[in-house]
């Protein structure tokens, strides 16, 4: 019996540790649907092909637990696939007792994948303690239905009963434990990433703008200068209007460079944040109707935290810019809503336009890369900066054709 159990073990663990040695690496690759599916169907076939053989002539295996797991993870996407794949080689397998693993192995996976949604929105250590209890209660329900099959109920069912409970628990643990691990480890090691390739750019930024800003005042000055002269044709003013603008935008870019530069002194302070959004929203009003985009505003923070003002204001207007440009013409609404939750600074940014796809919402906070044909995308690299610095997260919430949200959270 130990030797099967330990091999059961290694059933549940083997899948883990394939992906910890390939796949980790790759970013955001826990986030794989097709994965958790294969590594959940190979653990499950594995563990009813080695079954633990215990007392009273019952036949145990730890299949539920990667059902378990994967439902949670999954929800109905990744549980439907699994239930089938569990009942088919069930009944491939026969044998007694096929109809009562088809009716648990649906309560299980209704229950569970019920449960998902929930389970996701939890930290690392609730979502341990939620599938524990996930375990014992499906296990529970398991046991209180096999012992209505028993006429008499003898002492060494309850045995086997608390036996088959303490392992089922005990595997459930150790396999979350392990895939919470490997999830932090995953997320620390892109945010060290992301911190280090924002450091990078922001001590580029400072250097690299000053010396490129001083030519293009200069070059902008002699071509204004030119533009106003009588002495030129009408073909040549229109050349010089197009110098013009493309030389404004390249100041723009140079801007965009300077706020990712380091902060300084003179512009700390320490504040609710409630004067730079109200400033924020007077200078993009008028923006705003140009757009015909209404602003709803709601603030109700009282944590205080030091910041650098300007970069914030930057930070906030690129965010309001984002949000209105994205439903331009639509009669739409921004809605920002600030306030505290949990002891930080909570920021939601929403708009009504067009929403972003999933590998678009993925690339978004890389330099250069921008959804408007016109955008380089440094915006957005200063607002991931910005809220870098100040210690803080930002979670995006979108869907293609209805709108975004991005939820900004800073610790007080």
């Amino acid at each position: 019996m130990t030797e099967i159990l330990l091999l059961n073990f290694f059933f549940l663990l083997f899948p883990a540790m394939l992906y910890v040695i390939f796949f980790e690496h790759r970013l955001n690759s826990y986030n794989n649907n097709l994965f958790i599916l294969l590594v959940s169907s190979c653990s499950i076939v594995l563990c009813m092909t080695y079954p633990i053989q215990l007392e009273l002539g019952f036949i145990y295996d730890l299949r539920y637990i990667p059902f378990i797991i994967a439902s949670l993870f999954g929800g109905f996407k990744i549980g439907l696939p699994l239930y089938a794949v569990l009942n088919v080689y069930r009944f491939m397998i026969g044998g007694e007792g096929i109809l009562l693993s088809f009716l648990f192995s649906t309560i299980v996976l209704v229950a569970v994948c019920l449960l998902s949604k929930y389970f996701l929105k939890k930290n690392g250590r609730d979502r341990l303690k939620i599938a524990a209890l996930a375990s014992i209660g499906t296990m529970s329900c398991y046991l209180l239905i096999l012992a209505g099959l028993y006429e008499t109920i003898t002492t060494e069912f309850w045995f086997m009963a608390v036996n088959v409970l303490v392992i089922h628990a005990a595997g459930m643990i150790i396999m979350m434990v392990f895939i919470e691990k490997t999830i932090t480890n995953i997320k620390t090691r892109e945010k060290f990433l992301e911190s280090e390739k924002l450091h990078i750019i922001s001590e580029l930024s400072a250097s690299v703008s000053h010396e490129i800003r001083n030519p293009l005042t200069v070059t902008s000055g002699f071509l204004q200068l030119l533009h106003q002269s009588k002495d030129i044709t009408k073909d040549d003013k229109r050349y010089v209007d197009l110098a013009l603008q493309e030389t404004k935008r390249a100041e723009e870019i140079v801007t965009d460079f300077l706020s990712l530069a380091k902060p300084q002194a003179e512009h700390m302070v320490h504040s609710n944040l409630k004067e730079e959004f109200e400033y924020v929203n007077k200078i993009m009003q008028s923006y705003a109707n140009l757009h015909q985009v209404e602003l709803d505003y709601h603030f109700d923070n009282t944590l205080l935290k030091k910041y650098d003002k300007n970069q914030l204001q930057q930070c906030l207007v690129n965010l309001y810019k984002n949000g209105i440009e994205s439903m331009k013409d639509q009669n739409g609404t921004l809605f920002i809503d600030v306030g505290e939750h949990k002891g930080k600074i909570s920021i939601k940014i929403t708009d009504t336009g067009v929403g972003m796809t999933k590998e678009e919402m993925a690339d978004i906070g890389k330099p250069y890369y921008s959804t408007k044909k016109e955008g380089t995308g440094l915006g957005m690299v200063m607002v991931y900066s910005t809220v870098s610095k100040l210690g803080g997260s930002i979670n995006i919430k979108t869907t293609k054709g209805k709108g975004t949200t991005f939820h900004l959270t800073i610790p007080a």
